[in-house]
């Protein structure tokens, strides 16, 4: 018996080795066809070289407001946009891939509301020019790639924008994608064409969901007596971090409110590429469910400011949702790996082990 359950283990181990090498495969594959659809001036725009500090430098803020390194998406031919959804593909799971061409949507659609509010009256023109001056749109996000994609060497790709920025570190098999930036500017549409439209509905709607499932003594201890954040506190124009837990422990739920939090935590990591996504999630559960902390800012219901924090020993994921107009329609949300950020932790296994 202990050798056939040895068996299965060894087997299944193998099985997931492989399913890691393919997917990688896949990604090297996906961004070499990328990269040969650019002419040559296109690719000075795009290529760096790995160990440039620049590729450390990320922001959520509009275009308009930081310029981001590397090629712009909307500059593009058909033939290198078809090939490069191709790469988000093969990173991303297809809520992950979805999210990300819908945020990129909404800025299309931010910019049409901002003309509607003006064409009615709502707002002045000045305002109107404010907001486009952001730049923020379709088109305006940019792509990098940082070092030669291969299976057997580190390489980067990083894409970003406004309310955008994925964070991609490969090493052979081994892939961290921290930080992972995402946001959403309504979070729901409320007028015209698009008017209900939530790009990001389940990070909000399990917050609640997990919030509102909790006992008055256990709301007393996850609920923080402060003011909701007017941006996640990891945000990288800001110099706090969290090193520390608050809230309450999950050790304090009972199976059902574990559940709502698996959920949540999975609505994150899950937007990634599936062996990706299912190795980060085991890793978080390996370490303990009753390790992980939750923390609550703010109303208990949508349309009003509200922020929480989720902490565990491997991971950080912090929601923000408040907007310009207190209104509790403008998410900021990111996804840490600790320790391992921009490859942090496989790049440090690389350098040890290689021979350089």
């Amino acid at each position: 018996m202990k050798k056939t359950i040895l068996l299965s283990l060894l087997l299944i181990s193998c099985f997931s080795v492989k399913l890691f090498a393919q997917a990688n495969q896949t990604l090297v594959a996906a961004t070499n066809q990328f990269l040969n659809t650019l002419t040559a001036e296109e690719m000075k725009k795009t290529a760096y070289d790995f160990k440039d500090t620049l590729r450390y430098k990320w922001t959520n803020l509009p275009v308009g407001l930081v310029p981001r390194p590397g090629i712009q998406y909307g500059s593009l031919s058909d033939n290198s946009r078809l090939a490069f959804h191709r790469v988000l593909s093969a990173a991303l799971s297809s809520q992950g891939y979805l999210k990300t061409t819908s945020i990129m949507a909404l800025d299309d659609i931010l910019n049409a509301l901002y003309q509607e509010s003006f064409d009615k009256g709502r707002i002045n023109e000045g305002l109107l020019k404010q907001m486009q001056s952001l730049k923020w749109g379709h088109g305006n996000y940019y792509i990098s790639i940082w070092g030669k994609p291969e299976a057997n060497s580190v390489w980067g790709l990083n894409f970003g924008g406004h309310h955008m920025a994925l964070n991609i570190t490969c090493d052979g098999n081994k892939v961290s994608m921290s930080p992972f930036f995402i946001g959403t500017d309504p979070s729901e549409v409320k007028f015209g064409k698009y008017a209900g439209l939530r790009v990001l509905s389940k990070e909000e709607d399990f917050g609640f969901m997990l919030i509102n499932s909790l006992s008055e003594s256990q709301r007393s201890v996850a609920i923080l007596k402060q003011t909701v954040p007017g941006d996640i506190i990891t945000s990288p124009q800001a110099s706090q971090r969290i090193t520390s837990y608050y809230g309450i422990a999950a050790q304090q739920f009972d199976e059902a409110q574990k559940t709502i939090l698996k959920l949540l935590i999975q609505e994150y990591t899950h937007n990634f590429e599936h062996q990706k996504a299912h190795a980060f999630f085991e890793k978080i559960m390996q370490s303990g469910i009753d390790k992980i902390y939750f923390a609550w800012i703010g109303d208990l219901d949508n349309n009003k400011p509200h922020y929480y924090i989720i902490n565990g020993p491997d991971f950080l994921i912090e929601y923000d949702n408040v907007g310009f107009a207190k209104d509790g329609n403008h998410i900021h949300a990111i996804l840490r790996e600790k320790g391992n950020e921009f490859g942090e932790d496989l790049l440090k296994q690389h350098y040890l082990q290689s021979k350089h």
